[in-house]
């Protein structure tokens, strides 16, 4: 799953620093949990927006705008939690997808 969440670290770190209070001075915090049916990678951020993370359609010549759509490709499930004091985003990749399977 390395492959997968390499990718989804990576835009969910850049998003932070880009895009909220945790660019600049701020931080932001990476979580990594593991259990036998799921990898949750978390980051959560400073805040300081007026808008939450969300998944945009952005037109065909935006510069931004397709990170979280690619997020939400590759994990199985992805989740927002939070406020404008700082947002959660935490993609979830399950272990066992084969059809038939249980993931959660």
């Amino acid at each position: 799953m390395a492959d997968d969440a390499e990718p989804i670290v990576s835009e969910l770190s850049a998003n932070a620093i880009l895009h909220t209070a945790s660019g600049g001075l701020g931080s932001f915090h990476l979580a990594l949990a593991v259990s036998p049916k799921v990898v949750a990678l978390s980051v959560t951020d400073e805040g300081g927006t007026g808008t939450a993370p969300k998944v945009e359609q952005p037109s065909m010549d935006a510069v931004h705008g397709r990170g979280l759509g690619m997020v939400s490709v590759i994990a199985h499930r992805v989740v927002v939690h939070g406020s404008h004091n700082g947002y959660t985003v935490t993609a979830e990749l399950f272990t066992d997808t084969r059809p038939g399977g249980h993931p959660c």
